[in-house]
């Protein structure tokens, strides 16, 4: 899939078929849509293209209204949103920067200018729900009375359901906040995950817990950053861990701004693998792309009386995600045995 910053570029391609939106944690409902418009770019032989907002729009209009409670957690960084509309099929994708200019185009503008000049869209599939321009001046109907004079096609998808439940971006939020892990890949069609790069933490974990002796017995982790400062997810996790080795491994991760050792505010993924592999060396993770699967919440996250409680904690932690995990391989392996039989 190419990526593009913008519609200025002479690699895109000079027609699509289009779909617009902010597609936080591509849901199930945004993979309807995405086969649907890779469907629809086949059978017209045009490549499928995806225009999506960074920063999304509802955070520029709370920094503007200096509201930052107005601003929605964040499902997916635009690493994972990216990735999702790769697996989804999808061919290129237009990443816009939601700023004053952009807010302030009028629908008809926004037709002209992004639409038609830009892109060179020949079908556009918009959403039940879908607004644009000025003061969100422009829907559905405008679309498709513009269409029609200028040669475009559009089409509106209806709103996706699952076991009688609304799929949206918003669900998806409301699962997370509740810690509902189940509920969450139920809407999402997957597990919930965050991916990153291992960087370099404090190295604190390696001496929580170090016994008398020296022994290294301390938690370990690996150190992803989250770039949005509102996650939809906050706590404590039973995780599994992708790209380290050639299984996934188990683990245990904390998500948010650890306010027993850190006040800067900044949101880091921590994982601490429970069988860390003898190959990768003691250093072996730092680089590394990694995919975290957040399986099931153990708890939130809290400010602890000094680091002899928060070592107990871990500890607690550590047990509590182990017993997760046997009990969800177990359950796992029966499943698997009965859709055998």
């Amino acid at each position: 899939m190419q990526v593009f910053r913008g519609f200025h570029h002479p690699g895109i391609a000079p027609a699509c078929a289009l779909t617009i939106g902010n597609f936080d944690g591509v849901h199930r409902g945004h993979q309807a849509m995405l086969a649907l418009l890779r469907s629809e770019a086949q059978h017209r032989g045009l490549p499928s293209c995806v225009m999506t907002f960074e920063p999304h729009p509802r955070d520029y209009f709370a920094r503007v209204a200096n509201k930052p409670e107005l601003a929605p957690a964040r499902i997916a960084t635009l690493r994972d949103k990216l990735s999702e509309l790769e697996r989804c099929g999808i061919q290129q994708t237009i990443v816009l920067r939601f700023d004053q200019a952009f807010a302030s185009q009028s629908p008809q503008a926004f037709i002209d200018d992004v639409l038609m000049r830009g892109l060179g869209t020949r079908y556009v599939l918009v959403g039940d729900d879908f607004r644009f321009g000025a003061r969100r001046a422009g829907d559905y109907a405008m679309l498709d009375q513009a269409g029609q004079a200028a040669g475009f096609d559009v089409a509106r998808m209806n709103s996706y359901e699952v076991r009688g439940l609304r799929v949206s971006s918003s669900a998806v939020r409301a699962a997370l906040a509740d810690g509902d892990m189940a509920q969450a890949a139920t809407l999402l069609g997957r597990p919930y995950s965050i991916s990153g790069h291992v960087v370099h933490g404090r190295k604190l974990g390696r001496s929580l817990g170090q016994s008398g002796a020296g022994r290294d017995d301390g938690f370990r982790t690996l150190n992803l950053r989250f770039s949005h400062p509102k996650p939809a997810a906050l706590g404590i996790y039973a995780v599994r861990v992708h790209g380290l080795a050639n299984t996934p491994l188990d683990g245990v991760a904390s998500l948010g701004k650890r306010p027993t050792v850190d006040d800067s505010g900044r949101v880091l993924l921590e994982v601490y693998c429970l069988e860390w592999p003898a190959s990768l060396g003691a250093e072996g993770g730092y680089g590394k792309l990694v995919r975290v699967e957040l399986l099931h919440k153990l708890r939130d996250e809290a400010r602890y009386d000094g680091l002899e409680a928060l070592t107990a904690a871990i500890r607690q932690d550590v047990t509590d995600a182990r017993a997760f995990l046997a009990a969800h391989a177990a359950q796992h392996r029966q499943t698997s045995r009965d859709r055998i039989i």
